[in-house]
């Protein structure tokens, strides 16, 4: 299967302390090369490296965010 994908480049804006300890700390992004009014994105803060170990995103990191497709998806720009 063919993936399309694109890769947009963010910075770390702020870490958001929940409000209940049940809840997970939030990581708010803000993507460069977004429109103004969508430019910033918040997931959770928990990253996993290649060998499993638990690691968080702090304010001022860069970070690629990436939109991925299957063939299905998508279509394809007319000249």
């Amino acid at each position: 299967m063919v993936k399309k994908r694109k890769r947009l480049r963010g910075t770390v804006e702020k870490v958001i302390k929940p409000a209940h300890p049940s809840q997970t700390e939030k990581a708010q992004i803000d993507i460069k090369e977004a429109d103004d009014l969508y430019r910033e994105i918040r997931v959770d803060n928990v990253l996993t490296d290649d060998h499993g170990n638990k690691d968080r995103l702090e304010k001022g990191d860069e970070v690629d965010v990436t939109i991925e497709t299957d063939s299905h998806g998508g279509r394809r720009k007319s000249d």
